[in-house]
Formats: structure tokens, sequence, C-alpha cells
């Protein structure tokens, strides 16, 4: 690859110059490719989610369910039995309607992110240093968190819980919407935007870390070397598990704080605090198991699909 080729123009999943069909770097203007990268984010967003919504639904419940009397659920098996009776098998997918309002926006804020950011510090090979890695996943999920993550998230976590009582209010998501603007401003489809920038600065610096590190790791010194597909997969699993294990702690307080209960929390750290006084250290591990099944599928599928849309367009839309 010619040192001068504009750092702006690498993809930052293959670490190679956008191409055109007959092999030539991409003229300046990169546009088009943002598009590729809004529209191929937006369908493999809808695409993951459909796939995984259900595990995303019973890890909520866990999460949002409390120690003592007011405990409803013994596990996950149990909160899914319970749901299906109650509400049928598509009672797991209460809530899913929200998630793909949200997924052409998240995900076109998070690649878009990256990449700008990436493109900023990107080396003449394509590679990132570590600490830009980190730097560049961070400023990712901090912006999919303040323009996309913190409203879809809010109202989702809204629906599931509002299933919870034993008469639901929220008949559809516009209707719920408009009854939570109403009773509580617009400012009640943004609670926990410090809890929801902690999560998604972390995960995305997390995985964008572990992912580009494996990539590197699997090219060498061949840096033009293609990443087959079931490996991105793989590696997307692997940065989905690190991340898991590295905020679920942050995701818990951030499940709670958006929950039709936040009220009585003062703010994050005062949940952060009860949540450890009243329900212990564990609690804040609460449904990691159903989401580190989630996660590590919906990062590989991501990464995977995503892959595969851009190596399709940049083929026959030029």
């Amino acid at each position: 690859m010619s040192l001068s080729t504009p750092p702006s123009f690498i993809n930052p999943f293959t670490h190679r110059p956008w191409m055109h069909q007959n092999g030539a770097a991409a003229p300046a203007g990169g546009g088009g490719q943002g598009l590729k990268g809004i529209i191929a984010g937006g369908i493999t967003g809808g695409i993951e989610i459909c796939i995984t919504f259900p595990t995303e639904y019973v890890k909520t419940q866990l999460q949002l369910d409390e120690k003592g009397a007011a405990k409803k659920y013994d596990g996950i098996i149990d909160c899914a039995k319970k749901t299906i009776k109650s509400h049928g098998f598509f009672g797991l997918y209460r809530g899913l309607s929200v998630l793909l309002y949200g997924s052409i926006p998240k995900s076109a804020v998070r690649f878009g992110a990256f990449e700008t950011f990436k493109g900023m510090v990107v080396q003449p090979d394509g590679s990132l240093s570590p600490a830009n890695r980190l730097l560049c996943g961070l400023g990712a999920g901090v912006c999919e968190a303040i323009f996309a993550v913190t409203p879809m998230e809010t109202v989702k976590v809204k629906f599931i819980n509002d299933q919870r009582s034993a008469k639901p209010r929220f008949k559809g998501f516009f209707h719920g919407v408009g009854i939570i603007v109403k009773e509580q401003g617009i400012g009640g489809v943004y609670k926990g935007v410090t809890a929801t920038i902690m999560k998604q600065g972390s995960n995305q610096a997390i995985r964008f870390f572990v992912m580009e590190s494996l990539k590197d790791m699997y090219k060498g010194n061949d840096k033009s070397r293609r990443v087959p597909k079931w490996l991105v997969g793989i590696f997307g699993a692997v940065a989905g598990a690190a991340s898991v294990f590295g905020n679920t702690p942050l995701d818990v307080v951030k499940t709670r704080m958006q929950g039709l209960e936040a009220g009585k929390y003062k703010n994050t750290l005062d949940c952060a605090v009860q949540i450890w006084k009243h329900e212990g250290a564990f609690a804040f591990y609460k449904g990691t198991v159903p989401r580190l099944g989630r996660v590590c599928l919906d990062v590989a599928i991501t990464f995977m699909i995503y892959d595969s849309f851009m190596d399709l367009f940049n083929k026959i839309w030029v």
C-alpha cells in the first residue's frame, strides 16, 4: 500500500484501502463509504436484534428483579417459562420495536465515529497502536451513548418493566413513548445517560481493542491479508465476552436507572451504593449468563454481517 494513501479511506475492518472493482484505491471524497456504512450497519443491526433479542429480554428482567417478596424469577429458564406462559412466545420480544427503530442511527453513529477517530490516528499501513484502539473505541461508544443508545435503551427498559405490572399501560411503541414524555418530559427517555456513557464507552473500547488486536495478530507482517468471515465471527465473540465481564456492573446500574422505579435512586452513584448495600456485590453481575450469550452472538454477527455487506457494496456500488 502506498504511503500516500489518505488515512481516512482505510477500511477499519480490513485494514486495506477502500477499493473500486478495478482494484484502484477510492478517489478523494469518502461520503459514499460513509453512506454504505450507515446502510450496512442498519441492516446488520436489524438482523442481529431479531436473532438475539429474547436473551436481552430475559437479561433485563433478571436485572430488574430484586430480592425479597418482590422477587419473581428463580433464573433464566424460569423467567423464560413464566413469560411464555403469561404472554406467549412473542412475549420474549416485548420492546423489540424500540431497538429496531434505533438500530440504524445506533450503528451509523458507532461505525461512523470509529472511522472518523481512526482516520485521525491511523498509521500509514492501516494499523492502530494499542492506546489508539482503546481511544477510538471509547470515542465511538460515547458518541453512540449520547446520540442513540440512551433514549432507545430507556424506552426499551420501561417497556419490559411495564410488562411486569399486573395491568400493563403501554399498548405500543408510540403510545408508550407518548405516556413517558407526557408524565416525565423529554428527560423521561433520557434516564441513565451517565451510566450509559460509561457502559457504551467501555463496551466499544474493549470490543474494538480486542477485535483490532486479534486481526493484527492474524495478519502478522502482511497487513493486506484478508481475515476469513468465520474467523471475524470468532474474534467478535471473544471481543463480546471480554466486554461482558468488563462492564456488566455498569449495565446493571444502567438498567436500574432506566427502569420504572428509577425515582428511588438519587443518581447513578446512589443506585450503585444501594445495590451494594442491600443486595451485595453479586447483584452487579445479575443477568451475566444471558447477557454473555446475547453479546457474544451479537458482536460476532455484527462484525461478520457488516464486513460482508461492505464487501458487497464495494463490488456493486462504486
